[in-house]
């Protein structure tokens, strides 16, 4: 079941052609990583079986689990590799806003 993967390109196409910037791509990956992430907190702490149950069988654990679950071999490492530079480049942005940023 491509549900998942599907999802995740047509979001990204559609983020692509309405911002057409990198760093919004960059952003757009780090949102959806961040809240896959909260959701698997979610699951893993949440005493409802069926919340749990239903966000364990459609959401993936992380961008990771996404690449994982569909790649394999060499195309994984440089998928995981390419997610890791561009968690990077979110980190260099997120930086360069905090210093640049006046007052909290």
């Amino acid at each position: 079941m491509y549900i998942d993967l599907v999802i995740l390109i047509a979001l990204i196409v559609i983020v692509v052609m309405f911002f057409k910037r990198f760093s919004s791509f960059v952003f757009f990956m780090a949102i959806i990583d961040i809240l896959l992430r909260i959701l698997t907190f979610i699951k893993n702490n949440i005493g409802l079986p069926d919340v749990s149950a239903l966000i364990g069988k459609y959401v993936p654990s992380s961008m990771f689990g996404i690449i994982d679950k569909y790649a394999t071999g060499t195309i994984n490492i440089i998928l995981k590799w390419a997610f890791v530079f561009i968690m990077c480049i979110f980190l260099s942005y997120i930086i360069k806003i905090f210093i640049h940023k006046k007052k909290i």
